[in-house]
């Protein structure tokens, strides 16, 4: 792995961290709520960072450090794990997981 490589997973990393910050708010404080000191609202914010990690794993493919078949792959067996699950009913009856 070269420099440019290892920049590219650290940012991923803290974008991952920052993900799941966002999701951690809204969790609390719901979708539409926002800091005093923000003129974003959760929602917002979440839709942000969540962009900003698309960006990465992109980057990510684009350097050679995964596939993005193999990595479209992994993504298809997590819907099928998923569609097996109890735990998902909610999604499975909301016709995300189809």
């Amino acid at each position: 792995m070269n420099n440019s490589q290892k920049e590219i997973m650290l940012i991923a990393q803290e974008e991952c961290a920052e993900v799941t910050q966002a999701i951690s708010k809204v969790f609390r404080f719901g979708m539409d709520a926002k800091h005093p000191t923000e003129e974003r609202n959760n929602q917002q914010r979440l839709t942000e960072e969540l962009g900003d990690l698309i960006c990465m794993i992109e980057l990510m493919i684009e350097s050679g450090l995964i596939d993005r078949n193999e990595m479209l792959h992994a993504s298809g067996n997590k819907r099928k794990k998923l569609r097996s699950e109890e735990h998902t009913s909610e999604l499975q009856s909301r016709q995300y997981l189809v």
